[in-house]
């Protein structure tokens, strides 16, 4: 289960079934996004791609020597750029590969069209999804609910992403969901509603054991999106942000022309897939040795090029020394800017009073820790604003909160309303009484005793205590105690044995330290595969984003209740 691999298979094979000669892939603003994450343009170069066009630009150049491979989400507007290309074709064939499944009736006006007999073949290849990583996948959607609800049109996009994904991975799921969240109920319902519409489509060999889709709300768990990371590819997303492996750094002091945006992918960077997973503190070190290795590759200055021979030498490893060089200035400037990030906004200490809210229940020590930090200058408000939206979660119903008393500090030290607003929205988006599992606090004697053992042992490094909430449920679910009660399964059958392949989305977006936790999942646990979506990969802005997009902020707390109930009746 490989979502990168899934989706780059299917390019292959669309640059293959074109046969030899010169091509043009045309794409739309989507599937572009799609295939910059699997394939770089000098690897589809080599397979004699020599363009890449938009189907919505104006001004292309009629090439008749060229095929053109059309790679398109089936959305009308494709549709109808393509009619339009048809008529008046611009290249000598058309290959025409769309996303997800296209109606008869679309395919029946290209056929109309297609006047001049150009189209060589049309066909569905179910790429309709960003592979992120090996195991995790994003639909890149931010805002998808409004309120409790569906927006109609994310519903209807996430469902395509999602039963795009079952297919490329050639699964019939059974489908389980969170009871709490009546939009992954309704996911789960218009998943069910494609595998049983195109049930020819999903006709895969049955293994021994179904594979499972778990459907999730982000609101369950809303503490993980609001904790500052340390593991490399984590932290680069919640500092810098990561758009489609791409990272801007043009907001970086004396940076150079050439850094400006830079692009991490673990499929042709070998020091990141190495490193993309560790600590912070590790990735120094091993920076260094790259460092060192460089130094010791580099021709020398005093090399002298004298024969023939010297020359050929020095051009063919010029190629590797180049790469070489990218890679170390790249990494270098990334890890020297989260390093300047981190001691700015004196991060480290920060990052222990959040990992303090987020896994220990000290109130008045959390409290203390809190206000001491919300005095220090170099506390940025939004760090400001984030430790008090972590205790406004975590002490919601105790009988010392002092949320008014932070909120009058936050205040004090100028952080804007803005922020000052989001605290109440977050915890109207993922407080207690949303909430269908409990966050905090332990309740079986076995959980006490593990956070207790874990506690005398000491934890490995004090910012990484935390694990987020998924990291319970597929425990349970892998050991086949997830209770039905709070994650039916749609339909009549259950799942009688443990689960092998084990797919989980997130409504609301997952997480780069979730996907990790599915990472280290899948290493430890032999004959379990997961694979982690969600409608995005969100960071703690990304995250705050989402909140206010789902407009419960501007409810009142008396009408929330009575406002969700009508909305849903719609």
């Amino acid at each position: 289960m490989n979502v990168v691999f899934a989706v780059k298979q299917y390019i292959s094979k669309m640059i293959e079934d074109s046969g030899p000669g010169m091509k043009v892939l045309l794409m739309d603003k989507e599937t572009t996004g799609i295939v910059s994450m699997v394939y770089t343009q000098s690897e589809i170069l080599q397979k004699e791609v020599y363009l890449f066009e938009r189907i919505d630009s104006q001004n292309r150049e009629i090439m008749k020597h060229l095929k053109a491979i059309c790679f398109l989400r089936p959305m009308k507007e494709n549709v109808d750029y393509l009619i339009q290309e048809l008529r008046r074709p611009k290249y000598s064939i058309y290959f025409i590969y769309f996303s997800n499944v296209i109606s008869k009736s679309d395919v029946k006006s290209l056929a109309e069209a297609d006047e001049q007999e150009v189209v060589a073949e049309v066909q569905e290849f179910y790429g309709d999804y960003i592979a992120v990583n090996p195991h995790l996948f994003s639909l890149n959607i931010l805002g998808c609910c409004q309120g409790r609800n569906w927006d109609p049109a994310q519903l209807s996009r996430t469902t395509q992403g999602l039963t795009a994904l079952l297919l490329s991975l050639k699964k019939c799921p059974m489908i389980r969901y969170q009871l709490s969240s009546e939009a992954a109920k309704r996911l789960a319902e218009c998943v069910k509603q494609v595998i049983t519409k195109e049930y020819e489509l999903f006709e895969f060999r049955r293994t021994e054991v179904p594979p499972l889709l778990l459907i999730l709300d982000r609101c369950d768990d809303a503490i993980t999106p609001l904790l500052n990371q340390w593991t490399y590819q984590a932290m680069v997303h919640e500092l810098l942000g990561i758009n489609n492996n791409r990272i801007d750094l043009s907001r970086v002091p004396g940076i150079s022309k050439d850094l400006r945006e830079v692009v991490l992918s673990a499929e042709n960077d070998e020091f990141y897939a190495n490193n993309m997973y560790l600590n912070f503190a590790e990735i120094g070190s091993n920076i260094k040795n790259l460092m060192e290795d460089f130094q010791k590759k580099k021709p020398k200055e005093q090399q002298k090029l004298e024969s023939i021979a010297d020359m050929k030498a020095f051009v063919e490893n010029y190629p590797q020394f180049k790469k070489m060089s990218g890679t170390v200035s790249k990494h270098v400037t990334v890890v020297g800017e989260l390093s300047r990030l981190v001691s700015e906004r004196n991060l480290l200490e920060v990052s222990e009073v959040e990992q303090e809210l987020a896994c220990q229940n000290d109130h008045s020590s959390a409290l203390q820790n809190i206000k001491r930090l919300l005095q220090n200058p170099k506390v940025t408000e939004f760090d400001a604003a984030r430790l008090v939206m972590l205790y406004a979660l975590h002490y919601e119903r105790h009988s010392s909160n002092s949320l008014p008393g932070l909120m009058l500090d936050l205040r004090n030290k100028g952080v804007s309303e803005k922020y000052r607003k989001l605290v109440s929205a977050v915890v109207e988006y993922g407080g207690k009484r949303v909430r269908g599992s409990d966050l905090f606090s332990p309740k079986d004697a076995v959980a006490i005793t593990k956070q207790f053992l874990k506690g005398l042992k000491g934890v490995e490094n004090v910012y990484t205590q935390h694990q987020p909430f998924l990291h319970e449920t597929l425990d349970h679910l892998i050991k086949g105690k997830l209770k039905e009660n709070l994650y039916p399964y749609l339909g009549p059958s259950t799942l009688r044995d443990r689960p092998q392949d084990i797919i989980v989305f997130i409504i609301g977006g997952a997480t780069y330290e979730e996907a990790l936790t599915v990472y280290n999942l899948n290493r430890t646990t032999p004959g379990v595969r997961t694979v982690l979506g969600g409608t995005t990969v969100h960071n703690t802005k990304s995250f705050l984003e989402e909140v206010l997009a789902s407009g419960l902020h501007s409810r009142s707390k008396e009408s929330s209740q009575v406002t969700s109930r009508s909305a849903s009746r719609r």
